[in-house]
């Protein structure tokens, strides 16, 4: 699987509720081009989350082709992330594309990556970009020691502490959630 540098991407279930987030930084070469970048979107009226890393055009084109699979398959998403990647992995145009995607609903979260692959992970959290192993080992380690915290919670910290870490990892985070059902009606 290939690493894309210049971000950070962490997708989180927990106590029903969804959440992606990102850091904003924007890199050309060694230098920071911008430093609030939206990296995370809600898609199908809302009932999906994406976030990408890698070269922002290449993303924008992989998230309008994810949103047409979603179309198309009427918001399965699995069925989507499966479509899109065979598609990136053999039409000519899309498999130059350098990006990757973390996409969520209620039910899974999956890596869509530009080499075929389509990976559910084994735990719920999924991290993608330059930061994504120190992103998902402090989600992980906040899942296990402090589990009262929320998704929310947990994805803001474990950005963090990346941001902390990775250089092209900045603190302008966004993030997007789906919240639990019993949350909504607080």
């Amino acid at each position: 699987m290939t690493q894309v540098q210049s971000t950070t991407v962490l997708a989180m279930m927990h106590n029903g509720a969804v959440v992606i987030g990102a850091d904003g930084q924007a890199t050309f070469g060694h230098t920071v081009a911008k430093h609030n970048v939206k990296k995370v979107r809600k898609l199908f009226g809302g009932k999906i989350l994406a976030g990408f890393a890698g070269s922002t055009a290449d993303a924008f084109t992989l998230l309008e082709r994810f949103e047409e699979k979603l179309q198309s398959y009427h918001g399965n998403m699995k069925r989507s992330a499966i479509e899109l990647a065979k598609d990136w992995r053999t039409d000519r145009i899309l498999k130059r594309l350098e990006a990757m995607l973390v996409v969520a609903n209620r039910e899974a979260l999956l890596m869509v990556t530009g080499t075929g692959d389509v990976l559910e992970p084994d735990y719920p959290l999924a991290a993608i970009g330059s930061g994504s192993m120190y992103a998902q080992s402090a989600a992980m380690a906040l899942m296990k020691h402090a589990p009262h915290l929320t998704a929310m919670e947990m994805v803001r910290e474990s950005l963090t502490i990346t941001a902390d870490i990775c250089i092209y990892t900045n603190h302008n985070f966004v993030f997007e959630a789906l919240q639990n059902e019993d949350s909504k009606n607080d």
